[in-house]
């Protein structure tokens, strides 16, 4: 155990809008000595047993770090890096067409990425949208509290002096709770931004995740003259046509069961 692990015991902890949780008691550690978690006494709420990654030692207090934010955090980094190696594959193969069988290699690993970010994202908003709930029910009850401090200083059940320490009471929490939602709201903003395509708003926010990444995938190549073309929509890469034959393409049927269309175009098949 380090030496600020072993700091930890006997701190108060706040979390990051300056609310009070507790004091450090103890921590668990591993077989290895790593700390795992970290005994926090809560007073009435009792011992609670908080992962050692979300407290963060800040002069003579342990400051404690929600768990939606560091998921939240961790799915940005992850997604804009999966993201920006995308955009790196299609510079490499537009580049280079003699790399496209190199690219093949590596674009399931990709895709797979990206459906495991895409549901990722969608439990991490409901967590974020149900933070919300809690704070807004919080909200009110708080400023019920004070509406009734409010009520009793006027009808001289309490002194002007104790409705004042009321108020800055409440003001104080009413103020860490709007942080807090402005944090999320923040937070919800950079996670819709990873859907957004060349700085336009995706629509619809339950579209698959390589849908906003086709134009990162590759540029559509141009059809034959013999071939009429529909305009593409929107994120579809910039400047590229749909061919649109007269009659279907044969298909095969792949391993897993889905249908593989028969077309050299490597690029429609590494975004489908």
């Amino acid at each position: 155990m380090s030496k600020e692990e072993i700091e930890f015991i006997g701190k108060q902890v706040k979390d990051m809008y300056g609310t009070h949780i507790g004091k450090v008691i103890g921590t668990i550690t591993d077989i290895d000595g790593s700390v795992q978690t970290v005994g926090v006494d809560c007073g009435s709420e009792g011992l609670k047993q908080i992962a050692f990654e979300q407290l963060v030692i800040q002069g003579q207090f342990v400051i404690f770090i929600p768990r939606w934010r560091l998921d939240a955090q961790r799915l940005l980094r992850e997604k804009g890096l999966t993201m920006r190696r995308i955009r790196a594959l299609m510079d490499i193969v537009s580049e280079n067409d003699d790399m496209k069988e190199d690219a093949e290699l590596i674009r399931e690993k990709y895709k797979m990425k990206l459906l495991t970010l895409d549901e990722t994202e969608r439990q991490i908003k409901e967590k974020l949208e149900k933070r919300l709930v809690e704070l807004d029910t919080q909200l009110k009850s708080i400023r019920m509290l004070r509406f009734d401090a409010k009520l009793q200083n006027k009808s001289n059940e309490i002194s002007d002096a104790k409705y004042d320490l009321v108020k800055t009471h409440t003001v104080e929490i009413i103020e860490h709770i709007e942080h807090e939602k402005a944090e999320i709201a923040n937070i919800q903003r950079r996670i819709n931004d990873l859907s957004v395509e060349s700085g336009e708003h995706v629509e619809n926010p339950k579209q698959d995740v390589h849908s906003a990444a086709i134009s990162y995938l590759g540029k559509v190549e141009s059809p034959s003259p013999s071939q009429p073309t529909t305009p593409v929509p929107t994120g579809v890469g910039v400047g590229a046509s749909i061919p649109t034959a007269t009659t279907p393409k044969p298909v095969a049927i792949g391993a897993d069961g889905d249908e593989e269309p028969q077309d050299s175009d490597w690029l429609r098949r590494i975004s489908s």
